[in-house]
């Protein structure tokens, strides 16, 4: 399977929304930046509202483009923000390893993105600042044990030392592909499905017959 940016006149395929959620000052805006422009700026300030990028990928020989939401963390801004969850087909649920209560909160998170989102939205449990493994305060199995509990994909990130993160977007746009895809395929099934029985009622001449087994056939035949 490909990944590589694209050109920009390329055709796009498909436009995928992510949103980063998760406490203030985990990291979620810097984790964007080093994304989308491989950038890291120490002086980073805290996200007012809701901000995004985009980034143009090849998934599968398909041109996928990424529209990321950054959104606030602060609680004061949850009302504005909720309504950037819908239409979103990924998120990526950001905690700091070395601030426990940020895990701690990630239950309050993935309840309300559930609240929002579609149910097929992919979701991908994200511990950054491995970089500051020596002040971890979030062991990786507590985390692990969680993201499979609630069936999340689960992946450590240092967005200052660019480990994992283009790793962990790769991983959910190309779930958020499969899914999409798979979707796609049904849906041409089911329609091509539908076409096939259309022609062949048009073809069919239904003799008469008595009312009883008019009955009858209606019965057998009736589909919910």
């Amino acid at each position: 399977m490909s990944k590589s940016q694209v050109n920009f006149n390329q055709k796009i395929d498909y436009v995928f929304k992510i949103v980063l959620i998760g406490d203030s000052a985990v990291g979620k805006s810097q984790l964007l930046a080093r994304f989308a422009r491989n950038e890291f700026n120490l002086d980073s300030k805290a996200t007012i509202g809701v901000e995004f990028q985009t980034k143009t990928l090849t998934i599968d020989h398909k041109t996928v483009k990424a529209q990321i939401w950054d959104t606030a963390g602060q609680e004061r801004y949850r009302a504005v923000t909720s309504a950037y969850y819908r239409g979103a087909v990924g998120a990526m649920l950001v905690y700091d390893i070395t601030k426990r209560q940020s895990f701690d909160h990630v239950a309050k998170w993935l309840e309300e993105l559930r609240g929002h989102a579609d149910n097929n939205i992919v979701i991908m449990l994200v511990g950054n600042k491995s970089d500051l493994g020596s002040l971890r305060a979030v062991p990786t199995e507590d985390a692990k044990e969680f993201a499979q509990k609630e069936s999340l994909f689960y992946m450590e990130t240092s967005a200052l030392e660019s480990i994992n993160v283009e790793s962990a977007f790769i991983s959910v746009l190309t779930e958020i592909y499969r899914v999409v895809s798979k979707k796609s395929l049904v849906a041409n099934e089911e329609q091509e499905e539908g076409n096939t029985s259309l022609l062949k009622g048009n073809k069919i001449i239904v003799p008469v017959q008595e009312p009883e087994l008019r009955a009858n056939n209606s019965g057998c035949c009736s589909r919910s």
